[in-house]
């Protein structure tokens, strides 16, 4: 299984298509490998995290009876097969040990660190040229080539994840500082490549974290609020391309509603489709339209207001949890907040850093765009979900069996 965790880490920086096949295949094979699997077994249908991911990946093939566009169907049936297989991986094979678990952890955020430092030698390399893209609303792409949403959203996550895995005390004094060092240089990275999801990402995630720290432990909370309201001060004076982002961001947002040309502006194509979402809803609001057909009826409501919008302009949803409503109406919506949300109406999971963590950076992340749309998106929140969630609750639940 660590294998396969190693595998999993690395494929979703390295965009590598060897590990992307081997991570769930070695994952699958350490699940039947395991000696106590009969024993496991239960406590996998009893798993409340993968029941969840059981529920959305449903969604599917239970719309077999109105969906129109079959291609589409059976694709994304076999497609999303690993919100199954992932975390019965991680709910039946033999569990990985707390060492185990911190060296993976620890992987992933210094690699993202590395990764991200790169990706600024690369933007200082030529920083006009990056301005140049900023202000049109497009950005410096990875050195590995990781979409930038997703890299900026791995970096926003890893800023949290190293300092929470720095208070680890398999750590060490070293290990301490290198996962703050790595922290610092994810959050840094992302702020002066400005990407504008993993940024917003990062400060919703934030807030909510102070939120939740508020009345536990209310010096960190206060010292959070202070950090969210001076960090994007100090990056605001301090780097160009943040300036330049929120200039270009304020501008694509005016030109939507003032009903000019939109184009060639990321932002306010997506609030066009947004708007166009929100009248597929209106007309199917409860089963919606069937998760296959969302393309396909987007683009038809298109050709009935296309906001001026050329053929290839026409964007997709962008916010993942207005395409469960499109696709699934309120019962596919319901099932992506039972997702997000279920984990941390538990003890176990409430309380563990990293799921919180997760759950509402990637919550955040999911208003900007429909993550779970692109493979890689997916790949993440299903490796991430297995790892943390499904993980925590079967450590839960062997100790409940054991006292």
């Amino acid at each position: 299984m660590l294998v396969a965790c190693v595998a999993g880490a690395l494929s979703l920086m390295l965009t590598a298509r060897a590990l992307v096949a081997l991570a769930p295949v070695t994952a699958v094979i350490a699940a039947l490998l395991n000696p106590g699997l009969r024993k496991a077994l239960p406590l996998w249908l009893r798993n409340r995290g993968a029941q969840r991911l059981l529920g959305l990946y449903l969604l599917l093939p239970l719309t077999w009876w109105h969906t129109q566009d079959w291609p589409v169907w059976r694709h994304e049936v076999f497609r999303q097969l690993p919100l199954i297989g992932v975390p019965l991986a991680f709910a039946l094979a033999v569990p990985l040990s707390r060492q185990q678990r911190f060296g993976v952890g620890a992987l992933f955020v210094v690699g993202n660190a590395l990764l991200g430092l790169a990706t600024v030698g690369k933007y200082l390399l030529n920083p006009d040229e990056a301005h140049r893209l900023i202000n049109i609303g497009q950005n410096v792409g990875s050195v590995t080539g990781v979409f930038h949403i997703h890299f900026g959203l791995m970096l926003a996550l890893s800023s949290f994840f190293g300092f929470s895995l720095s208070q680890e005390p398999v750590a060490g004094r070293f290990g301490k500082w290198a996962l703050l060092a790595a922290a610092g240089a994810t959050a840094v990275s992302l702020h002066l490549l400005a990407y504008r999801t993993g940024l917003l990402a990062f400060y919703l995630g934030l807030a909510a974290t102070t939120m939740v720290l508020l009345f536990r432990r209310p010096a960190w909370a206060l010292g959070l609020l202070v950090a969210g309201l001076l960090l994007p001060l100090v990056a605001y004076y301090s780097f160009e391309s943040v300036r330049q982002r929120y200039r270009s961001t304020k501008y694509d947002v005016e030109q939507f509603y003032q009903q000019r040309d939109i184009n060639d502006f990321s932002l306010a194509r997506r609030l066009a489709a947004w708007q166009t979402a929100g009248v597929l809803i209106q007309q199917n609001p409860v089963l919606g339209i069937a998760p296959a057909d969302v393309r396909q009826a987007m683009m038809d409501q298109y050709s009935w207001r296309n906001y001026g919008l050329r053929p290839e302009n026409r964007v997709m949803i962008h916010n993942q949890y207005l395409h469960y409503f499109v696709g699934g109406g309120v019962v596919g919506f319901a099932a992506w907040l039972w997702v997000l949300i279920g984990p941390l109406w538990q003890p176990a999971t409430r309380r563990n850093p990293y799921v919180r963590h997760f759950l509402l950076i990637f919550g955040a992340a999911a208003l900007a765009d429909s993550l779970l749309e692109l493979q890689i998106g997916f790949n993440l929140f299903v490796f991430l979900y297995g790892f943390l969630v499904v993980a925590t609750e079967r450590r839960a639940q062997a100790r409940s069996v054991t006292q």
